[in-house]
């Protein structure tokens, strides 16, 4: 039987490894961030040069920001709207539409022939994990043929595409996790059925609501491939303007940097506005 200070020491030595893990995974996480702020402050000729501590070990600028506001100032400013304009309004779409559908699948049973439930949310699985460069072409074809070529609307419809499997599947899981129960006392009472979803059960799966929105703000403002293929001027988003500091004469890591850190603060600021429902959105249909 062990005694108490060798419980204690036990647990002491745990803790020191669970803190020293957290630490290491910090440092690797934050660290990308990190190197684009300080390469953001060097001059070029010290850009290729590993020197990471600002005044320490080389001056600081602000050099490489003042270039790309006043070289690149609208096209940085028309991409992030483009970007902002299309994540938001494909977020919503695909929530929208995500929403309607995960309910049907989890209150209603469907049948066309051998095809049931089960088999509709496995096909809406498979779009989840398919690759979009996959699709990219025929997206190319439907978006020419309709006159949607470089237009918000036309990478707007594609996002939502791209999100809306992934909106289907967490919503129809988290409409599982509410008790039926809930909305038959709702009905009883002379409720309609879109009444019962509108003022009952959305409300309850609001954390729910609020993370699917995020994940596919998210997805929709990194998409590259369809940007890069569907816009090629009006309608193109941040990534396509971050993968063009690339010239002839190679990367431009200073202005990549600037641009990189103008891309993270919308979604950064997205981000911890509504963390408080993140987490027990993620999970709250995992355990039923």
């Amino acid at each position: 039987m062990k005694t108490r200070p060798e419980v204690a020491l036990r647990r002491n030595g745990e803790a020191f490894l669970v803190g020293l893990v957290l630490v290491a995974t910090l440092v690797w996480v934050l660290f990308p961030l990190y190197w684009a702020l300080v390469t953001s402050l060097k001059e070029p000729t010290e850009t290729f040069r590993p020197t990471f501590l600002p005044f320490l070990q080389f001056p600081p600028t602000l050099g490489n920001w003042q270039d790309q506001f006043r070289l690149a100032g609208r096209d940085i400013l028309k991409d992030l709207s483009n970007s902002l304009l299309v994540a938001t309004s494909s977020a919503l779409l695909a929530l929208w539409i995500g929403s309607l559908a995960g309910y049907a699948l989890a209150r209603f049973s469907f049948q066309v022939g051998p095809i049931r439930n089960h088999d509709i949310a496995s096909w809406f699985l498979s779009q989840v994990v398919i690759p979009p460069v996959v699709v990219v072409i025929p997206f190319f074809i439907f978006m020419q043929r309709l006159g949607l070529l470089d237009t918000h609307l036309g990478l707007t419809l594609a996002h939502t595409t791209m999100n809306l499997p992934l909106a289907t599947l967490l919503m129809r899981d988290t409409f599982l996790g509410i008790p039926v129960e809930v909305e038959e006392a709702a009905l009883v009472d002379g409720a309609s059925r879109w009444t019962v979803l509108w003022r009952v059960v959305l409300p309850l799966a609001a954390p729910a609501l609020v993370s699917t929105g995020i994940l596919a703000f998210a997805f929709s403002w990194n998409e590259f491939i369809y940007a890069l293929t569907l816009t090629f001027e009006r309608a193109t988003t941040i990534p396509l303007l971050i993968a063009g500091a690339k010239m002839s004469q190679g990367i431009q890591f200073w202005f990549v940097s600037v641009r990189v850190l103008l891309a993270l603060l919308p979604p950064v600021l997205l981000a911890l506005s509504v963390q408080r429902y993140v987490v027990r959105g993620l999970t709250l249909g995992a355990v039923r």
